[in-house]
């Protein structure tokens, strides 16, 4: 009988146990940072920026976070080089800190998230739902994720120069490109570029088409902020 009893306390001591630790996993509601799942269809026409936010904030509900404002990590360029009416993609995502939906930290800060320490890598850049992203050894490829920045998280500048942005995100034509950056830190070389989040290289052009054959989908990434 004492053995019996002791072991019923034992197991209800394991399912306190098992409940405790299950209270204290990270749900929908701490994310603050994803990779969008699918993006528009397409290719770099998002609908601006304001289409490419209510996307983030379409995927961060369907999750269980549309509780949050959520904004995209894009940049848009301005009409000339001597314009200032460009949009940094680092002034737009709040300031930190952001965290996956597993619970997992990528920065702390803006400048963290630009620096050498930050840890937005292919095991922490999951996608809304928690999942992993197809990296370049997998099949289809969706490294590529369009970021329109420089490493720094600025805007490229406007014409004369070339476009990096799709036409600010409206653009869904062969011509034209984006800038993109490797979620998984990789490339076909072992090179500085290669290794960026942000600012790898640009696609071929801006159809859906012509993002895929460097290793893209039109994903994107998105950050809620505080």
């Amino acid at each position: 009988m004492q053995h019996m009893m002791r072991m019923a306390g034992l197991a209800a001591a394991g399912a306190i146990g098992v409940a405790g630790c299950a209270s204290v996993q990270p749900g929908p509601q701490e994310m603050t940072f994803f990779v969008t799942s699918v993006g528009s269809g397409k290719g770099g026409d998002l609908g601006g920026l304001d289409g490419a936010d209510q996307h983030c904030q379409s995927l961060a509900r369907a999750a269980g976070a549309g509780d949050r404002s959520w904004h995209a990590y894009l940049s848009t360029q301005a009409a000339k080089l001597t314009d200032t009416s460009f949009v940094n993609a680092r002034d737009r995502i709040g300031a930190g800190p952001w965290q996956n939906a597993k619970g997992e930290v990528i920065a702390r800060s803006v400048d963290d998230l630009h620096s050498a320490d930050s840890k937005l890598t292919k095991l922490t850049a999951l996608d809304e739902k928690g999942q992993a992203v197809n990296s370049r050894t997998e099949k289809p490829n969706k490294h590529d994720i369009l970021t329109g920045s420089r490493a720094d998280g600025t805007a490229f500048p406007g014409a004369p120069f070339p476009d990096m942005t799709c036409s600010n995100w409206t653009n869904s034509g062969p011509n034209g490109a984006a800038m993109t950056g490797h979620f998984d830190r990789a490339g076909p070389l072992d090179a500085a570029w290669a290794m960026s989040w942000n600012s790898a290289h640009p696609t071929l052009g801006c159809s859906q088409e012509k993002v895929r054959p460097t290793g893209g989908d039109g994903l994107f990434y998105c950050f809620a902020r505080k």
